[in-house]
């Protein structure tokens, strides 16, 4: 009894429709209005948490492999490593920390010659920043040990060499050695130990790993090229690195894994701005149908609107009668499909087995795709965003009508009446 009676009729506009007629056509057009408002608005919720489930699943993918963060010696070798390491873990975000030397190499087999990026870790330090001892499918990583040369190779890597344990590869670094024939790349003879499977296409094909000491006399180095390091919180990376530098000065250089995948990076963030911007444009049609809803609400309603001027209403309050309902319908949408859109991301682990087991088909062939589960990352802060635009959208579309609402002539309305 207490609320501004333009509140009162706003809100019996909306739940108009239980007669027959055309009232009720009305009230179906605004169903129709709501349900596109829902619908739009949980498909959006529902793309965006699949794709950044699809990102994170790429990006933990290649973090087991790659450093959070590398601390590298631009001078040449990083001497006292244990020192630099110290230092780094005195950081909160710090939590391991382990020596490195990566080279640009060819591995060549028989008549097989594949370009491989070798990396030198230490086994029992690697751990402390990487997953890849555990994505070692055959063999161990363990068999890396000081002056016996073994190798670690990528899965693709393997098959492309034609490699298998114990098989043997030649490793040629592009630095040179002047023997009495020439200038000649160096080379080694590795033994293969391992088979390692990160489930990244393109770091299975491309990486290889050795001892570091192996590594290092490879490169004629004193010591490590650079320290790899993990953080508590990897979306840190670039604020950590940040504070890192403060801490090493002089030639070393510090890098974040954004900053050393920046392409990638990128062209994730364009796609996904761009996917909302696609799948936002649904939003937008709902709205417009609520706008025609309220067009034709305030043209069924005309008398209504001369009777209610004539009692002493304003063409402002006329105005938020109609903002109301279209407020109203806005608002009930947006919060059902949020509500919609939250549920069926937060279960989609079950929902698409459940389809494909219904329709017998499989959305991500195991053949073709690394992944064949849809992965699902809900971000509140997308739903809040996605919500916001919504209601602003729908507000906007009772704008028009409630003016025109506002500008009805009573006499002119009840002529006919």
């Amino acid at each position: 009894m207490n609320k501004p009676f333009e509140w009162v009729v706003g809100m019996r506009y909306t739940r108009s429709g239980k007669r027959a007629g055309r009232n009720s056509f009305i009230s179906f057009i605004s169903l129709i209005s709501l349900s596109g408002i829902a619908l739009g608005v949980g498909a959006v919720i529902v793309v965006l948490s699949i794709m950044n489930g699809f990102r994170k699943d790429v990006t933990d993918r290649m973090l087991s492999v790659l450093a959070h963060v590398e601390v590298i010696n631009q001078a040449g070798a990083l001497e006292n490593w244990q020192d630099a390491s110290a230092t780094a873990l005195r950081h909160p975000e710090v939590v391991g920390a382990a020596p490195y030397v990566q080279s640009q190499a060819m591995l060549v087999r028989d008549k097989s010659m594949r370009p491989a990026v070798v990396r030198g870790i230490l086994p029992a330090e690697e751990g402390k920043v990487s997953d890849v001892a555990r994505q070692v499918r055959r063999g161990s990583m363990a068999d890396l040990r000081p002056g016996e040369f073994n190798i670690v190779l990528g899965y693709a890597l393997a098959q492309a060499l034609d490699a298998d344990i114990g098989t043997r590869v030649t490793l040629a670094l592009p630095q040179g050695q002047v023997t009495p024939a020439g200038v000649l790349p160096r080379m080694r003879s590795f033994r293969v130990v391992g088979i390692l499977e990160s489930g990244h296409p393109e770091f299975d094909a491309a990486f290889a790993f050795v001892h570091l000491d192996d590594a290092r006399r490879m490169e004629r180095l004193a010591g490590p090229s650079g320290l790899r390091l993990r953080l508590e919180d990897m979306r840190r990376a670039p604020e950590v690195a940040e504070q890192l530098r403060k801490l090493f000065p002089g030639d070393v250089e510090v890098r974040d894994w954004p900053k050393l995948n920046a392409n990638w990076f990128a062209a994730v963030q364009i796609e996904k701005k761009m996917m909302f911007v696609v799948l936002a444009l649904i939003v937008t049609v709902a709205a417009f149908n609520l706008v025609s809803s309220l067009v034709m609400t305030v043209t069924d309603k005309q008398a209504d609107i001369a009777i209610l001027r004539t009692l002493g209403a304003s063409p402002r309050s006329i105005m938020k009668i109609f903002m109301v309902q279209g407020a109203l319908v806005g608002l009930s949408g947006t919060a059902i499909g949020i509500a919609g859109g939250v549920a069926v991301a937060l279960n989609i682990d079950v929902i698409v087995p459940f389809i494909e087991n219904l329709l017998g088909v499989q959305f991500l062939a195991k053949d073709i795709y690394l992944n064949t589960t849809i992965p699902s990352d809900l971000r509140w802060a997308d739903v809040w965003t996605i919500g916001a635009m919504t209601v602003a959208l729908a507000f906007a579309a009772t704008l028009y009508p409630s003016w025109s609402a506002s500008r009805v002539k009573p006499a002119e309305a009840l002529r006919y009446e």
